[in-house]
Parts: structure tokens; sequence; C-alpha cells
């Protein structure tokens, strides 16, 4: 159990804490780099190594900005492209263009199958917002505001931090802390006074590297061991389970 009315205010990630998005997410990534891997083994004559599920996505992409997870996983591949221009057209052999690849296909999949929400998290939101604590999404996403009025969620929260505002105020993505600590900032409290709620590895370094009071990780993929390692305070599988018998009730009180 988490006594989480004991902090001012909870950042939540929004993609595989509050929405099941991020299995859309990981199958675009995949479909994306995928793609971009065959054609390119086929190319130089070279076996084709796919992009593994969970650990590719794992490590090197989930809880970064877009273009920052298409750079991290080359790398790891050993692959260097050039960045190109954030409106290069999907597929294009840039780091861009693969990203922009693998935001069209999410675009695709999130269109035909819709936003579903994890009931326990929305629980826990419930239970914040009926005592006070102030509640905030804090995510790489650009697509983050429409997710979030598409899931039916806007409303609960009193500031979003997406992947938008973080390239208009300049923050450097997960797992860089800028973005929470921006949010908190915002919030006027201290991150010490504040809970971050994550399930990305990159996500939770995040939230240990800006001393935020609690780093709550959901683990959705099987990564329990990685993402304590990463600096979670506790890891659960359903945010449900950290209420108290009786405090999951109710809608939240009208702000």
């Amino acid at each position: 159990m988490i006594d989480w009315t004991a902090y001012e205010a909870v950042l939540f990630d929004l993609d595989g804490v509050l929405t099941a998005t991020a299995r859309l997410h990981a199958a675009s990534w995949k479909r994306a780099f995928d793609d971009y891997l065959r054609t390119r083994a086929s190319a130089h004559g070279e076996r084709f190594r796919p992009f593994e599920m969970p650990g590719d996505y794992a490590r090197f992409v989930d809880g970064r900005p877009r273009y920052d997870g298409v750079r991290t996983f080359l790398a790891s591949r050993d692959i260097h492209l050039d960045d190109g221009a954030p409106d290069d057209p999907p597929g294009v052999e840039t780091v861009c263009g693969i990203g922009n690849r693998k935001n069209a296909m999410f675009g695709e999949l999130l269109a035909g199958e819709g936003v579903e929400v994890y009931e326990g998290s929305l629980a826990v939101v419930r239970h914040l917002r009926r005592h006070g604590v102030r509640c905030a999404v804090v995510s790489s996403s650009r697509s983050c505001e429409a997710i979030l009025e598409a899931a039916g969620l806007a409303e609960l929260f009193e500031l979003r931090v997406d992947g938008q505002v973080a390239a208009r105020r300049g923050l450097p993505g997960k797992p860089a802390p800028d973005t929470f600590v921006y949010a908190a900032r915002v919030l006027g409290v201290a991150p010490a006074r504040a809970v971050v709620v994550e399930d990305a590895i990159a996500g939770v370094e995040a939230g240990r590297a800006g001393g935020f009071g609690l780093v709550v990780a959901l683990d959705r993929t099987g990564e329990t061991e990685a993402l304590a390692r990463a600096g979670a305070d506790c890891v659960v599988t359903d945010l449900g389970d950290t209420l108290k018998r009786g405090d999951a009730g109710g809608p939240p009180e009208a702000s």
C-alpha cells in the first residue's frame, strides 16, 4: 500500500501508466524498425536481425522522445543516420523519417483500436482528486493531448507536460529529469513532495535523477528487476493494488 495523500502532487506518465497505448506504440516501433532493418540488410547483403520485443523496446525506446528513441536503438546496432528534418516523409532513411513512419503507423492503430484506460490507475487518480492531491501528466508523446481527450481523461489533470511542451520549452526528454522537474515547478511543489509514476526504464531514471520523493514503477512487460535497478522505490503490476480497501470508490470531487 502507498499513502498517496502524504504527497502534494503526483506526476503520471501516459502510455502504459494511464492508457494501454504503450502496446500500440510498441507494435508501431517494431513495424517501423523491422521494415528499415530488413531493407538495410537486403541492400548490404547482411542477415536481417529484427527489433526484439520486449528487450529492445524497453531498453532503447520506451519513454524517450520519438527521435531520441530512433537514435538510441540504431546506435545499439552501430547504425548512425543523419537526423534529417521533422517534416521528412515517413520511411526516408533519416532519424526523422523512421520516427515519422512509426508515428504514422501509431496513428493508424489508434484510429482502428481506440484508447483503453487502465482502471487501477484511474482509481488512483480519483482517490488523489478526492483528497486534494494535485495531478499532472508528463509524457514524451506529442499525441498526449489527443490520447487524453479520446480516453476521456483530460479533465482529471490540471497540467500536461508532453513532447510538444518540451519542444517549446527546450526541455530534454527522459531519462533526463527536466520534464518532471518543470511540471513540479509549474505546480509549485518541491520534487521531494511529489511522486513520479512510470512504466519505462527511462522514465524511472528521470524520476530518480530529479530527486522526487517517491518513484513508483508499473511493470507491464516483465521488467521488474530492471525497473528496480533504474531507481524505482516500488514496482507493481496494477496501480490499483497500492490503494487500501475502500479507497478506490466513487468519482473525483469537482474542482
